[in-house]
C-alpha cells in the first residue's frame, strides 16, 4: 500500500532562471526507473553522466542529486560534488568512489557520508524522483569547504549558477 502524499513540485522552478544546458546519460533514462545500479541496497553506484553545451564564463561545475519526495520538508541530498573543473564534461560510473577530477571534492550526502547514496525511499511509499542536476558556475571555486551543509552548497549554487541541466529518474521499493 503507498503511502498518499502530494507529489512536490519541481525544486529547480523555484530558482533563479538560467540558461539550460544538455546532460545525458548510460545509467540513467530521463522520468524512468533507476536501474538497480543506482539503488542503495543494490548497487549503490553513482551513475555515468556526460554534459555539453554549457554557457560561456563557466569555470566549473557541481554535480548533484536530490530527492524533493523523501518524506522530510526539506527532501533528501544524495550526492554533491563540488568544484569539477570547467574542462570535465563528463564522470564515469561510480566516480563518485574514485579519484575525483581536479580539486574536486565531496559534500556529506544527508546519509551522512561524503559521496553519492542510492535511492532509498521508504517501503510502500510512492515513487521518488531523483534530480541529477549537473550546475555550471560562473567562479572556479563555489566557495565552500567538504564540512558544508548541502543547503550552503545550494545557496551558494543561487546566486554563483550560469546554467542548469537537469535528468531525473524515479525509484519505489
Amino acid at each position: 500500500m503507498s503511502i498518499e502524499r502530494p507529489i512536490a513540485p519541481n525544486p529547480y522552478d523555484y530558482l533563479p532562471p538560467t540558461a539550460s544546458f544538455r546532460v545525458t546519460s548510460e545509467d540513467v533514462v530521463d522520468g524512468q526507473p533507476l536501474k538497480d545500479d543506482q539503488v542503495a541496497d543494490k548497487g549503490n553506484t553513482s551513475p555515468q553522466l556526460s554534459w555539453e553545451g554549457a554557457p560561456e564564463g563557466t569555470k566549473s561545475f557541481v554535480v548533484t542529486c536530490f530527492d524533493p519526495d523523501a518524506p522530510t520538508p526539506c527532501g533528501f541530498w544524495h550526492w554533491s560534488l563540488v568544484d569539477i573543473p570547467a574542462d570535465v564534461t563528463s564522470l564515469e560510473t561510480g566516480a563518485a568512489s574514485g579519484d575525483l577530477p581536479g580539486t574536486a571534492f565531496h559534500v556529506r550526502n544527508d546519509g551522512g557520508q561524503a559521496g553519492f547514496m542510492g535511492a532509498a525511499p521508504p517501503q510502500g511509499d510512492h515513487p521518488h524522483r531523483y534530480f541529477f542536476v549537473v550546475h555550471a558556475v560562473k567562479e572556479e571555486s563555489l566557495g565552500v569547504d567538504a564540512d558544508a551543509s548541502n543547503a550552503v552548497v545550494s545557496f551558494n549554487l543561487a546566486f554563483k549558477t550560469l546554467g542548469r541541466a537537469i535528468l531525473h529518474g524515479t525509484y519505489q521499493h
